[in-house]
């Protein structure tokens, strides 16, 4: 396998675009079940809940707002695709020590494609 091609410039660029917009999606579904949930269950905690949604409203818009970036080709979005998905490694680092490994492998290896891709994938 030739790294040098597979993490080219324009290669991870394109890589990172189509990665953050895939992790916005899933943020903003993850975020439209919390927001359906109550309607079928009892809430304990609706102050923890809406933190919830507003964080993931946020960071869904946040990860979107940096594939933009990167279609650009401005260096906004390279900084919070990175830090976001640091911050997914460690939910990840998590999850597959509590055994929740069903979740916690597919989501450090996204975390790690789309931040090796997002660290290459922009030139000063």
């Amino acid at each position: 396998m030739n790294w040098r091609s597979v993490l080219a410039l324009e290669k991870s660029r394109v890589r990172a675009i189509y990665l953050l917009k895939f992790e916005a999606i899933i943020i903003l579904l993850l975020t439209l079940y919390l927001i359906i949930a109550p309607l079928f269950s009892t809430v304990s905690l609706p102050n923890a809940l809406g933190a919830e949604i507003v964080f993931g409203l946020l960071g869904s818009a946040g990860l979107w707002v940096s594939a933009l970036g990167f279609k650009q080709g401005r260096s906004y979005g390279r900084a919070p695709a990175v830090l976001a998905n640091l911050i997914a490694l460690g939910v990840a680092y998590y999850m597959i020590t509590g055994n929740f490994l069903l979740v916690g492998i597919p989501l450090a290896i996204l975390a790690l494609v789309t931040m090796i891709s997002a660290a290459f994938g922009y030139k000063d």
